[in-house]
């Protein structure tokens, strides 16, 4: 299970990076060639800022989620897409230095990402037991309401799962320290209102080995 959450949650790192580098090339190409001059200086204000330390981010993410994982290639592919720097720490966590800019970009796009995973939970017809899901947000908690006779006969937990993995990497992107991220889905009953299951991420994902 660790296996397949450093598998998910790397892809999920750097489509966002990918992502965020597309935007800045297209906006980019869209810029009227006059406003140069404008963007060089822009760009020369962000680097003293940059170099003070005024738009520098740091996010640092648990050893557990690389577990198999090549270190020496995540580190090379973070960089390459735009990462400012990655180091690995002693216990094996990964520290990434990126603007601020870039941060806002990501957790946006994470953001974006989150709630179409919400109306697709809430919509997918593959789903059958779930009627609706709300959120705090942080995106640390959730909850699903849902028939609870079809959600018990169904897969429809997977939904459950994804809304966890992408929460616990919004949390650590949003600053949570890997000691103290955590993400809990509540399942309610439609019909009578009650929570009749809790799930609390990572915690479940070690329950599962």
């Amino acid at each position: 299970m660790k296996k397949l959450l450093s598998l998910i949650i790397i892809c999920i790192l750097f489509t966002m990076i990918s992502a965020c580098g597309q935007e800045k090339t297209n906006n980019s190409n869209s810029t009227d060639s006059n406003s140069e001059r404008n963007d060089k200086e822009s760009t020369e204000e962000k680097s003293i800022e940059v170099d003070k330390g005024l738009l520098n981010v740091e996010i640092t993410l648990p050893a557990s989620l690389f577990e198999d994982q090549d270190i020496n290639a995540v580190i090379a592919e973070a960089k390459n897409e735009g990462i400012e720097d990655v180091k690995q720490n002693a216990d094996g966590s990964l520290t990434y230095k990126m603007s601020k800019s870039k941060h806002k970009e990501m957790m946006k796009e994470l953001e974006e990402g989150l709630m179409e995973s919400i109306e697709d939970a809430k919509n997918n017809e593959d789903y059958v037991s779930i009627k609706d899901v709300t959120h705090n947000k942080t995106f640390s908690e959730f909850t699903l309401i849902v028939d609870q006779d079809k959600f018990e006969n169904s897969f429809d937990g997977f939904a459950a799962f994804g809304l966890g993995l992408s929460g616990m990497y919004y949390q650590l992107f949003n600053g949570v320290s890997p000691e103290d991220y955590k993400v809990t889905i509540f399942i309610k009953s439609e019909a009578t209102g009650e929570v009749f299951n809790t799930i609390v991420y990572p915690e479940a994902l070690n329950e599962s080995e």
